[in-house]
């Protein structure tokens, strides 16, 4: 693997793979797999104790795929789905990509509020959703927003005996017509709709084609070094690109085994699937690794099957990715970074990279794909170690967001680049290190501060377990710095005071946060990335600050 740089050293690479691009859609690639590697397992539902081999695999979505034919859902419909990992989701997106039809991922997490726009948003034609999820009972949800949504004209409901009929084919079309389907899809087709969670507002669809997530899928299992032998467990929600993509799509394009731990993220229930499965691969965000280190049973699982594994999502502490290679011995661990525009990854670490490199960046470009750096009031590349923002070039960038033209003009430019909105810094070696969102950039005093340079900072303090930095309103300074801590268990919270002795003398001193937050748990999505927009709502009423709030600067 290989990347070049523009002359000049400034901050470009691209990224050269001795494999080209796959140009099947992703149904042709499974079937392949499935005829390839027939008698492996495919599937490992560990929750309802079912499992599945490539050749059953295959049956049963192509059962499915005929059921929803024969329901007259087909080509460029959309088809929505609501529910926690199961292996109904991953049948469901493998058959709704045979027949061409756009799977309408929907967030677990979601109110009915939320659920009634996205529905109407993609136009959603039929929704399979799990009866309830935890405390959320999405039955009566669904019939509450129904009215409001005139494209939606089926519900099937997990379990039901609906599901069983469509699921089982028995009244779906005839094989004939399923590869008649298959036959006229092309690879560049939408089949996958994403919805984004952004910080104001509705969140954006975005619109994500055969081409895009297949190979990306394949290529970030080909960086993990994946084969026929792999078993990956997936603990990260399919509704999300993190599993069903990297997931899902990387383990079928390669013939490797998806694990699904459990219906939601639970530590030990992950922890257990890796032992009792002898998965080689774990995947998670900072915060998933960070829960399972911190078991108090962590020491009673046997993880040594463990090779790799994909940390991503947020960005990911040095400190715990040093832990996740010595304790969980996950020493091929890879950093990916992405986002769901762009399928989701761009960059990622390599296993013949120094440890320093893989612990300390988020890696150099993926296969086929272009990063480079920007100053974004310019839009000029950015000299190697300078700061700016990131933009994506290539296979990976989605189609656009799903009815929003505007939108997609305004983070996808004139030459096809992704604005990522992250801001990032490029050696001359082409490895990258994300610094922080450019909306997340706090500005105290007219000096710019990174975040995650004084979090990493914090992670290396021995009673420290996760530690998040924000800016707060200041009459003064205009912002100023606040960070929220987790306590490792049986220290003693940390204050300001002893905060600012430890920061001393390690970064300038308007780099060291006035406040200090002692939390249990931190506000985040569902995929594990925190809310740092409601931190800071709530952190104005923790401190009084509302009189600052207020005040307008320049």
């Amino acid at each position: 693997m290989s990347e070049t740089s523009l002359p000049g050293g400034r901050s470009y690479a691209s990224g050269t793979y001795p494999v080209a691009l796959l140009g099947d859609t992703i149904g042709e690639n499974f079937d392949r797999t499935a005829a390839r590697f027939g008698d492996r397992e495919a599937l490992v539902d560990v929750a309802a104790g079912r499992r599945w081999t490539y050749t059953e695999l295959a049956a049963d979505v192509d059962a499915l795929a005929r059921g929803l034919l024969g329901l007259g859902i087909g080509n460029g419909h959309r088809v929505g789905i609501w529910a926690p990992n199961c292996a109904e989701w991953t049948l469901t997106q493998y058959a709704t990509a045979k027949i061409g039809a756009i799977l309408v991922n929907i967030n677990p997490a979601y109110g009915a509020r939320e659920l009634e726009y996205v529905l109407r948003q993609a136009g959603v034609r039929l929704l399979v959703a799990a009866p309830r999820h935890r405390s959320s009972n999405y039955a009566a949800m669904i019939d509450e927003v129904r009215p409001a949504c005139p494209d939606l004209e089926q519900v099937i409901l997990l379990g039901s005996a609906e599901w069983d009929e469509v699921a089982g084919a028995e009244r779906g079309a005839d094989p004939a017509a399923l590869t008649a389907a298959g036959a006229s899809l092309g690879t560049d087709d939408p089949i996958n709709i994403q919805y984004t969670s952004g910080t104001t507002g509705f969140p954006k669809g975005a619109t994500l084609s055969h081409h895009n997530i297949l190979n990306n899928g394949f290529f970030v299992g080909e960086l993990c070094r994946y084969t026929e032998a792999d078993r990956i467990c997936i603990p990260v929600p399919f509704y999300h690109c993190f599993g069903m993509v990297m997931g899902n799509l990387a383990a079928t394009s390669h013939g490797a085994a998806m694990v699904i731990p459990a219906p939601a993220f639970d530590p030990a229930a992950t922890l257990k699937a890796v032992a009792d499965e002898r998965c080689t691969s774990l995947y998670g965000v900072p915060t998933m690794f960070i829960a399972e280190l911190a078991l108090p049973s962590f020491g009673d699982y046997d993880l040594t099957s463990l090779r790799t594994g994909i940390m991503a999502g947020s960005p990911c502490p040095v400190e715990v990715m040093k832990q996740v290679v010595e304790r969980m011995h996950m020493d091929e661990v890879s950093i990916a970074y992405g986002m769901t525009e762009t399928s989701p990854v761009s960059t990622q670490t390599r296993v013949d990279d120094s440890i320093d490199r893989r612990v300390s960046t988020v890696g150099r470009v993926g296969p086929h794909l272009e990063v480079k750096i920007i100053d974004p009031e310019t839009g000029l590349t950015m000299p190697y170690g300078q700061p700016g923002e990131l933009c994506t070039r290539g296979y990976s960038v989605m189609l656009g967001y799903w009815e929003e033209p505007d939108k997609t003009a305004e983070a996808i430019d004139a030459a096809r680049w992704m604005h990522t909105g992250d801001l990032a810094v490029m050696d001359a070696g082409g490895y990258v290190n994300i610094t922080g969102r450019i909306k997340d950039m706090v500005i105290r005093g007219g000096e710019n501060i990174y975040p995650r340079e004084v979090e990493e900072l914090l992670y290396t303090h021995p009673d420290v377990l996760d530690a998040q930095v924000i800016g707060v309103p200041d009459v003064k300074y205009g912002e100023e710095l606040m960070v929220w801590v987790r306590m490792r268990e049986g220290a003693a919270p940390l204050t300001a005071e002893s905060v600012r002795e430890f920061c001393s003398g390690q970064v300038a001193r308007y780099k060291i946060p006035r406040y200090v937050h002692v939390v249990d748990e931190f506000p985040m999505t569902v995929t594990g990335k925190i809310r740092k927009v409601e931190m800071r709502e709530k952190s104005i009423g923790i401190l009084g600050l509302e009189d600052a709030a207020r005040q307008q600067h320049a």
